[in-house]
């Protein structure tokens, strides 16, 4: 039954193993250096939340809501957004330079009413830890409000019957209209998915270059931002062998350039697709994920949301794709069907900071392994294995 005949959604907070740290991890247990280290990064952080919320209501800023792309299968679907202080005629969704996005001050604990294709979204209490659907004595129905956390993110698991294809999730906050997000339902029956990095794969990054990469995300205007050469050709020539195909964005990008990435990859003809980023706050378990950490998460996370989906990794190797996507094919035997290594070109490769490699090999593993400088030349020797296992898959 498609959702549209339905009046309510129940929906819970996502939780994962990553944010709860085991005894040997917490930070009691770690050496004094350490412990005085990130107990002084939180308070540095939790110092500048707090005098920015004063300026911020000095200046008469009130919640707005950022909208995140979700995803999902009939039976559940992942919704992400956050709510910031802005201004009374700020706006959700602009591509403004990095600098700004990254320094958005969150609205904490602030209430947001969503709803799917005009179903409203109820939550619901999993534990005792669950707070955003206390009672509020101030509302009749408190249970049509979820509650953002202390960052300001809203993570939660929907449970609905969706028919598959795109949908609208609709998000507001009090004083300010709603805002709209695509919700992509993949059927479970899909064959291939493909997980695709961002930077320098088909974005222009230039990540082994601290100074670089750095000018790059928060300097340059975003309409200027460059793609690499026959990327955006490739991607669409996989998508019309696999129509059905879901793309998944992963970057170590922060939430906050969320939507000046959306832009780039609708701008240079992508295919839509989630993107799944990270936020910077200290996380209990693992203080600050490095970006394997981050990157190995989301695929897992994947990997469970979609269990008979095989998938096709593109990554490049500037950072650490190589050495993870290996990683990913050990762990999951007979789940990747191949994997595509962009690979930088000596100019982009000068001024790697100390200690990183500019360009990593590919470890030994048994799925196939495809590598080019461009588009163009993953297309010559990827695209006609992948043809070929489309044939073979429909005979």
């Amino acid at each position: 039954m498609d959702q549209r005949n339905k009046t309510t959604i129940r929906a819970r907070r996502a939780t994962t193993s990553f944010d709860t740290a085991s005894p040997r991890e917490r930070i009691e247990g770690k050496p004094l250096l350490i412990r005085t280290a990130r107990r002084g990064v939180t308070g540095a952080f939790n110092f500048w939340i707090f005098v920015s919320k004063l300026i911020t209501h000095r200046l008469r800023w009130y919640p707005i809501v950022e909208p995140y792309v979700g995803y999902g299968t009939p039976d559940y679907s992942r919704l992400i957004c956050r709510t910031t202080l802005s201004p009374e005629r700020g706006r959700s969704g602009l591509a403004v330079r990095g600098i700004r996005s990254a320094f958005k001050v969150p609205a904490s604990r602030t209430q947001v009413k969503i709803s799917i294709d005009g179903a409203r979204l109820r939550t619901v209490q999993v534990g005792s830890s669950e707070v955003y659907d206390q009672p509020d004595r101030g509302r009749e129905q408190s249970d049509e409000f979820a509650l953002s956390d202390s960052s300001g993110y809203l993570d939660l698991v929907a449970e609905h019957h969706l028919s598959p294809g795109q949908h609208e999730v609709s998000y507001q906050v009090s004083r300010r209209a709603p805002v709209t997000a695509p919700l992509y339902i993949y059927p479970s029956s899909t064959p291939l998915g493909v997980i695709s990095d961002i930077d320098d794969t088909i974005l222009v990054t230039q990540v082994p270059s601290l100074w670089r990469a750095a000018y790059n995300m928060l300097l340059l205007n975003p309409k200027k931002r460059v793609s690499v050469p026959g990327m955006s050709v490739l991607y669409n020539k996989i998508r019309d062998l696999y129509p059905h195909a879901p793309f998944f964005y992963l970057s170590t990008s922060p939430w906050n350039v969320e939507s000046s990435i959306r832009h780039f990859i609708n701008y240079h003809g992508f295919p839509e697709g989630p993107l799944l980023l990270r936020d910077l706050d200290p996380r209990p378990k693992d203080f600050i994920p490095t970006g394997v950490e981050h990157k190995l998460e989301f695929v897992d996370q994947l990997m469970a949301d979609f269990p008979n989906m095989k998938f096709l990794l593109l990554g490049d190797d500037g950072q650490k794709d190589p050495t993870t996507y290996a990683t990913v094919a050990r762990r999951y035997p007979g789940r990747i069907m191949a994997i595509g290594i962009r690979q930088l070109s000596p100019r982009e490769s000068i001024g790697a900071v100390a200690g990183i490699t500019a360009t990593q090999p590919m470890p030994v593993t048994d799925v196939p392994v495809f590598y080019g400088t461009t588009g163009s030349n993953l297309m010559n020797t990827m695209l006609p294995f992948l043809a070929a296992s489309q044939g073979s898959r429909r005979r």
